[in-house]
């Protein structure tokens, strides 16, 4: 079972990103992260679906961990959020159905989340950074 605040075995652990930046290009896939999200009891710091607005979102600050889809529509690739977080200290991991192949080689050795998406792979997932 996951940890929820409904949980008596709940512990907050307040050194981990609690306000996360999804940046996913699918509206259905953006909604049950976001939903994922709260039930894991994370703050969504924004849901976006370009690099545009990623960055945008990002300069806005109180972003403090992220999700990011690789491939966004158009293909365009996520790489120069990552590198954005990346500068300011903000931990994130990529979502993708794939392999190596989609991630910028400096970015290789980041956390994965493999699509489709379950709670608890979210929750590893969050739990790594």
């Amino acid at each position: 079972m996951l940890a929820s605040r409904n949980n008596p075995d709940y512990a907050h652990d307040m050194t981990a990103p609690q306000q996360i930046l999804i940046v996913e290009d699918e509206p259905l896939i953006a909604m049950m992260l976001e939903d994922f999200l709260e039930v894991l009891d994370k703050g969504v710091a924004g849901s976006v679906d370009t690099v545009a607005d990623a960055l945008k979102r990002i300069e806005e600050g109180g972003v403090d961990g992220a999700i990011l889809d690789v491939n966004l529509r158009g293909g365009e690739k996520s790489t120069a959020v990552a590198e954005a977080l990346a500068a300011r200290g903000v931990p994130f991991v990529f979502a993708t159905g794939g392999g190596d192949d989609g991630v910028a080689p400096e970015f290789r050795d980041r956390p994965r989340l493999q699509k489709p998406f379950t709670m608890d792979g979210v929750a590893k997932a969050l739990e790594g950074l």
